[in-house]
C-alpha cells in the first residue's frame, strides 16, 4: 500500500487532559526528520523503557523502517504540536492475522497529558477497521506509567511476567467500561480547555486602539473597567500606550507570558497575528474580528485556516466574529467582550452564537436581576462550541443554571449525549432559533436538523425548550433563585380574585394541579394579614408550589407587601406578579455574592401568566430529572452477527438506497425477535386458495403495490376472509387493480389498534424511533413521537405513550387496553438494530396491531445504504474546522 495514502478520517485534533491540543495523523516517510529530532529530545530513560535498551541515535534503516508502512497490518500515528512530533504509537499485526502488537513513546516534556490513553483509542480504532480484535504489548515492569494507560483504559488486560517485562493481551472491542473511561476523559479535557480560556492570568488586547469608536479600544476599555485581575497588555505598533497601559508593537516583545489573547484587527490581518501569536506560545484566542465565513468561501476558508493552525499548536479559539467571553468569578472579572459593563455575579452560565444579540443578552439579563458566572459568545463558532461549554459546566461549582441561545446545531448526537449527562443535576433552558434559517457562517459548520428531531433531542435530554429570549429569562429567573418543585400542585394566594382565576385556569390548561381554590385576602388586607396567607398556602401539605398575585392598593405602599412576602418564603417555590416589575426587585431580594439577587429571591412577572408558565416549565424539568434514568438494554434473542452477515451479503454500494424484498426483511426483521404475521405470496387464483389453507382461516389479501394497500378506504386490502371462494374473488379484484399479479395472502392477526413504529436515519442526529397510531388523522396532524438511538427502557415506555392518540392503547373510554409492554420490547428492538445496523437508513413496520393479546406486526418495509458518518462515535476527536460539531 502506498505509505501516504492513508484513510483521512484517521486525522483528527485532540484535547488533552491538560485542556491543551495536538494534531493526530498517521505518520509518512516525510516525517522521517520530525521522527530524528524527536528520538534526539527523549530522556535516556525514556528510551530504554521504549526500546528496552540505550538505543541512543536511530539508525537511518530504522528511521525507514518506522515512517514507512501500509497503514493496514502495520500502522503508526503521531501526535504533532506545531510542526514536531511530540508523541509516536504503533502496532504491528502479529503472525495469525487476529492480533496485533501495540507500543507508544511520548516525549518527556509532555508526558502526563494523556497522550498515551489518546494513541491507543486511536490505534484501536484503526485495528478494529484493519479487521484486528486483540491488542499485545511488552512493557517493562518498571515502567509504571506505561503499565497504568493500559490499566486504566478499561479493557480486560490479561498479564503475564517473566524477566522484569510484564506481557499484557486484550481484546480491543469497546467494552462498556472502555467506552465510559474514554467519555470520563474526553469531558476532563473538554473543561480544562474552557476552563483555561475563562481563567486566563495574562491577556493581550491586539488591535487595542486609540480612537474610542474601532472594538480594539472597547475591549481594552472593558477589561480595565471590569477590574481584571492579572495583567492586561495593549498591543499597538504606532502607540506607546493606550489608555495609559504600556502597549507593545507585537505580541512576542511581550516580556511576560500570555495566556489568552483578544484578536481585534481587521480580518486581513489575522493570518499574521496568528504566526506572532504561536510563536509567543498563547494558550487561547478570541476573535471578535468579522470578516470571515459570513462573508462566503473566501472568508470560510480563512476561518478554518485559523481553527486548523491554532489548534496544531495548542490553542483553542472562540469566533471569530465573537461578542467575546465574560467570567464574573471575584478572583477572575474577566470582561473580554464587547459590552460595557461586566454583569453582576451569579450563578446561571450563558452561551450564545450571535455575537450581535450578546450585548442584549447581557442587557437583558442585568435588567431583570439575573446574575451570570461565565458567558460564552462564540459567533461562527469555528472551535470552541455549545457542546464545550456543557463539559465545562457539568463540574464547575460557580454554575446551577445552564442557559443556551442555539440558532444552529454542529454535533446534535454529542449535545444529546452531554446535556443528558448534565441535566441530571443542573437544569438547562434552550431557545433554538434559525428553524429556516441561519446565518452563512453557522451553515458552513452546521447540520440540518428537523424539527421532530430538535424536540425528541430536548425531551430526551431533559433541556427545558423555550420559544423566546423572554420565555429564556421567564424560567431562568425561577431556576436561579427557587428551588424546584416537588409535584404539580399549586396553591395561588392574591389580593384579586379575577387574577387568582387567571393564573388557576393558566396552571390547570399547563397540565398543574390546583392545590385548593385560589385565595383573596382582599384589597384592604395588610401587609401582616397577605404574608399570613402566604405562609398558610406553603404551609399546606398539598402544595408543591405557591403563585402569589398582587394589585398594590392604595393604602399601603407595595414594597411592603413585597418584603412580608419575602420573609416568610420558604423551601416550596415561589412566583409572584409584584410591583408590576420583570425580573427581581429589591423588595423581593435577597443578597447574594457579588451584588446580584441570591438564592431566595422571589422572581417578579408582569402577568400571572408568565409566572405560571415558568413554574410548569420548571414542574416538568423536576418531574423528568427525578424519574428513572432507565437502563440501556437489548432484549434477548438477538443475532447480531447473523443480521451483519446479511446486509454484508448485499454489498451494498456508494451509489445510494436501495429497498429490500420481502425475504430479506423478513430475515433482517427475525435476527432481532422481530416476527411478522406468516403471509405467503401468490400470481394465482389457485395459489390463493393453496396459501389460505396453508396459513389457516381467516386469511387477509392484500395487493402489493404499497400505493393501493395504504390507502384509506382499504381499497387494496381484503379482511376476514373464511373460505376458498371468498379467496378466490378477492385475489381477482387485487391482481386486476394493478399491472402485476402477485398479491399477499397473510392469517389475521388478533383486532388491534393499528399503530406504525419506524426508524429513520437523521444525517446529523443519527436514528430516530418513531411511534404513532395509524390512520388520516395522526398522518394530518403529525401525531407521531420520536426518541434518538440509543434508547433506554424508560425512553421506550415514554414513546408509546407520548402520541396524543395513545390513551386509546390504555383502555380509554372502557376500552380493551393494549399490551403496552409487548410494543415497548419491539421499540427496544428496532432501536437495537439501529445501533448495529447503521446501513438501515430507513424501517417502516405498518400496521402493527396492538391488543391485549399482544403487538402483531403485518408488514414491513426496509431501505437500505452505505452508513452515515457518525460525528459522536470511535475515538475522541474534535471535529474538523468547518465540520458539524
Amino acid at each position: 500500500m502506498d505509505p501516504y495514502d492513508y484513510p483521512r478520517h484517521w486525522e483528527a485534533d485532540v484535547v488533552l487532559s491538560d485542556g491543551g491540543t495536538v494534531h493526530l495523523r498517521p505518520i509518512t516517510p516525510d516525517d522521517a526528520e520530525k521522527l530524528l529530532a524527536f528520538h534526539g529530545r527523549l530522556s535516556e530513560r525514556t528510551r530504554y523503557f521504549r526500546y528496552f535498551g540505550p538505543y541512543p541515535r536511530m539508525p537511518r534503516r530504522d528511521v525507514e523502517r518506522f515512517t514507512t508502512v501500509d497503514h493496514a497490518d502495520r500502522v503508526a500515528f503521531t501526535a504533532l504540536l506545531g510542526d514536531d512530533i511530540v508523541a509516536v504509537g504503533r502496532y504491528d499485526r502479529l503472525a495469525g492475522g487476529g492480533s496485533a502488537e501495540v507500543a507508544f513513546v511520548v516525549e518527556d516534556a509532555h508526558q502526563g497529558r494523556g497522550l498515551g490513553s489518546i494513541l491507543l483509542e486511536h490505534l484501536a480504532a484503526a485495528a478494529r477497521e484493519r479487521g484486528l480484535s486483540r491488542f499485545t504489548a511488552e512493557v517493562l515492569a518498571e515502567n509504571g506509567k506505561m503499565v497504568r494507560v493500559f490499566r486504566d483504559a478499561g479493557y480486560s488486560v490479561s498479564r503475564a511476567f517473566e524477566e522484569g517485562v510484564l506481557h499484557l493481551e486484550f481484546d480491543i472491542d469497546p467494552t462498556e467500561e472502555s467506552v465510559a473511561v474514554a467519555r470520563a476523559r474526553e469531558q476532563a479535557a473538554e473543561a480544562r480547555s474552557v476552563h483555561n480560556l475563562l481563567h486566563p492570568k495574562s491577556i493581550a488586547v491586539i488591535g487595542a486602539s486609540t480612537d474610542h469608536t474601532k472594538i480594539g479600544h472597547a475591549v481594552l476599555a472593558n477589561l480595565l473597567a471590569g477590574d481584571f485581575h492579572g495583567p492586561v497588555y495593549p498591543v499597538n505598533a504606532e502607540h506607546r500606550s493606550v489608555r495609559g497601559v504600556r502597549a507593545y508593537p507585537s505580541v512576542l516583545e511581550i516580556p511576560d507570558d500570555v495566556d489568552l489573547a483578544v484578536v481585534a484587527v481587521p480580518a486581513a490581518s489575522v493570518d499574521e497575528v496568528m504566526d506572532a501569536c504561536l510563536a509567543k506560545g498563547v494558550k487561547a484566542l478570541v476573535v471578535v474580528t468579522s470578516g470571515f465565513g459570513e462573508t462566503g468561501p473566501g472568508g470560510l476558508s480563512a476561518e478554518r485556516r485559523l481553527a486548523a493552525e491554532a489548534r496544531a499548536h495548542g490553542m483553542r479559539v472562540v469566533g471569530p466574529n465573537a461578542l467575546g467571553v465574560l467570567n464574573t468569578d471575584s478572583s477572575v472579572r474577566l470582561n473580554a467582550t464587547l459590552a460595557p459593563k461586566l454583569p453582576a455575579r451569579g450563578r446561571t452560565g450563558f452561551f450564545c452564537q450571535s455575537g450581535a444579540l450578546g450585548t442584549a443578552i447581557l442587557a437583558a439579563a442585568a435588567s431583570r436581576g439575573l446574575g451570570l458566572s461565565t458567558f460564552v459568545s462564540a459567533g461562527n463558532r469555528a472551535d470552541v462550541s455549545g457542546n464545550d461549554l456543557l463539559q465545562y459546566w457539568e463540574t464547575d461549582p460557580a454554575t446551577d443554571v445552564v442557559l443556551l441561545y442555539l440558532e444552529s446545531f454542529g454535533n446534535p448526537r454529542k449535545f444529546a449525549r452531554l446535556a443528558r449527562r448534565l441535566g441530571r443535576t443542573k437544569p438547562i433552558v434552550a431557545v433554538k432559533s434559525g428553524r429556516h434559517a441561519v446565518t452563512p457562517a453557522l451553515a458552513a459548520t452546521s447540520v440540518p436538523v428537523d424539527e421532530s428531531s430538535v424536540q425528541a433531542l430536548f425531551e430526551q435530554a431533559g433541556v427545558i425548550r423555550v420559544e423566546s429570549l423572554a420565555q429564556l429569562f421567564d424560567t431562568a429567573l425561577l431556576l436561579a433563585h427557587q428551588p424546584l418543585p416537588a409535584g404539580p400542585r399549586v396553591a395561588v394566594v392574591g389580593n384579586s380574585t379575577a387574577i387568582g382565576l387567571l393564573a388557576a385556569d393558566t396552571a390547570l390548561a399547563q397540565g398543574l394541579e390546583l392545590a385548593g381554590d385560589p385565595v383573596d385576602v382582599g384589597a384592604q388586607a395588610g401587609p401582616e394579614a397577605f404574608a399570613k396567607a402566604v405562609q398558610d398556602a406553603l404551609r399546606n401539605p398539598d402544595t408543591d408550589a405557591l403563585v402569589v398575585v398582587f394589585v398594590p392598593p392604595l393604602a399601603v405602599p407595595g414594597a411592603a407587601f413585597a418584603r412580608a412576602l419575602r420573609d416568610v418564603a420558604g423551601t416550596k417555590p415561589i412566583v409572584s406578579t409584584f410591583l408590576a416589575v420583570e425580573g427581581v426587585p429589591d423588595e423581593l431580594a435577597v443578597p447574594g455574592p457579588g451584588g446580584a439577587p441570591g438564592r431566595g429571591s422571589v422572581p417578579s412577572y408582569p402577568s400571572p401568566e408568565r409566572a405560571v408558565l415558568a413554574l410548569a416549565r420548571a414542574t416538568r424539568y423536576a418531574r423528568w430529572r427525578s424519574a428513572p434514568q432507565g437502563r440501556f438494554v437489548r432484549p434477548e434473542g438477538i443475532d447480531a452477527p447473523a443480521a451483519q452477515e446479511l446486509v454484508e451479503s448485499l454489498r451494498l454500494d456508494e451509489t445510494g438506497e436501495q429497498h429490500v424484498d420481502d425475504d430479506t426483511a423478513v430475515r433482517l426483521l427475525a435476527c432481532y425477535g422481530v416476527e411478522l404475521v406468516p403471509f405467503r405470496v401468490v400470481s394465482s387464483a389457485d395459489e390463493a386458495v393453496a396459501a389460505a389453507s396453508e396459513l389457516g382461516y381467516p386469511v387477509a389479501m392484500k395487493a402489493t403495490d404499497e400505493r393501493l394497500r395504504h390507502r384509506t378506504d382499504l381499497v387494496g386490502v381484503r379482511l376476514d376472509l373464511t373460505g376458498d371462494d371468498a379467496v378466490r374473488t378477492a385475489y381477482g379484484m387485487l391482481a386486476g387493480m394493478s399491472e402485476r399479479a402477485d398479491v399477499y395472502v397473510q392469517r389475521m392477526a388478533p383486532k388491534g389498534i393499528s399503530c406504525v413504529v419506524g426508524l429513520q436515519d437523521d444525517p446529523s442526529f443519527g436514528t430516530l424511533v418513531s411511534f404513532g397510531l395509524s390512520g388520516v388523522v395522526s398522518d394530518l396532524l403529525g401525531d407521531r413521537a420520536y426518541r434518538a438511538v440509543p434508547l433506554t427502557e424508560t425512553d421506550a415506555k415514554a414513546l408509546v405513550r407520548a402520541p396524543k392518540a395513545a390513551p386509546l392503547l390504555a383502555g380509554y373510554r372502557g376500552g380493551e387496553s393494549a399490551d403496552l409492554q409487548a410494543l415497548e420490547d419491539l421499540v427496544l428492538r428496532l432501536a437495537a438494530l439501529a445501533e448495529d445496523l447503521p446501513e438501515v437508513r430507513e424501517l417502516a413496520l405498518e400496521p402493527v396491531l396492538a391488543s391485549a393479546a399482544g403487538a402483531y406486526v403485518s408488514s414491513a418495509r426496509v431501505t437500505l445504504g452505505p452508513p452515515p458518518s457518525r460525528h459522536d462515535t470511535g475515538p475522541r476527536r474534535l471535529r474538523s474546522p468547518g465540520a458539524p460539531r
